[in-house]
């Protein structure tokens, strides 16, 4: 074998391996990241979770607003990439938590699983349901002896929750928030940053406050952390005051 030869050679398997390791390596990386996406939101391969869909505010028990539809396929393509399945449900399922994943969308005021859910696992959270004295406080959000008002249009919040109830339990993901295009901006707040999250939070609770601003020109593009409130939001309110 002459120089010629050996050199075009070791230069075909240099290459084999480097393309090897770089597949390998890629390969790696991806299941490395699929693991603890699945880890995050409690969806094994193979596994089954619960959304929760909520009604939409002044219309029929099975009426759901477009923006919560649109909330339910961005969290559906979490489930799908986890390789996990989503069974549907209404907010008045008499299902318990922790054994399956669950996705809950919507606020108290249209969502009675919610209410539950804030009741057991987010005793700190109070959320104004009365229509008076007017739209600026009808739905605002108090925790932590902070009270985040709705403007129509201009600023609105939603609580993004990942609650667990003990070791080895699937996690719930509340999305509450005083209007659809605020559920909708916090599923894609999830999407968008769970990787972010997982590091943070690396498999506990949370409970963060995100603000839409001026959804009326926005949509739901624009969405800002405005707070953590989860030490808050997990202690009675009468034993926090």
């Amino acid at each position: 074998m002459n120089d010629d030869v050996r050199n075009i050679v070791l230069g075909v398997v240099a290459t084999a391996i480097s393309a090897g390791s770089g597949w390998f390596t890629r390969t790696y990386l991806w299941r490395r990241a699929l693991r603890r996406k699945q880890a995050f939101f409690g969806l094994p391969t193979g596994s089954d979770c619960l959304f929760v869909v909520n009604r939409q505010m002044g219309g029929t028990e099975s009426s759901l607003h477009r923006n919560d539809a649109f909330a339910l396929l961005e969290i559906s393509a979490l489930i799908k990439d986890c390789g996990a399945t989503v069974q549907i449900v209404t907010h008045e399922a008499r299902q318990g938590f922790g054994e399956r994943a669950e996705f809950c969308v919507g606020g108290p005021a249209s969502n009675s699983r919610t209410v539950a859910h804030l009741h057991s696992m987010l005793p700190g959270v109070h959320v104004d349901l009365s229509p008076e004295p007017g739209p600026a406080h009808r739905g605002s959000i108090s925790v932590g002896g902070g009270t985040y008002r709705w403007e129509p249009g201009l600023v609105e919040y939603v609580l993004l929750a990942r609650l667990t109830s003990g070791q080895g339990s699937r996690p719930v993901f509340l999305l509450s928030g005083q209007t659809s295009i605020s559920n909708l901006a916090a599923a894609r707040y999830l999407a968008r940053h769970h990787e972010k999250l997982s590091r943070t939070y690396r498999g506990a609770s949370f409970c963060l406050v995100l603000k839409v601003v001026n959804s009326e020109a926005y949509g739901a593009d624009v969405t800002e952390l405005v707070a953590d409130v989860t030490a808050a939001a997990r202690t009675p309110a009468v034993a926090a005051a």
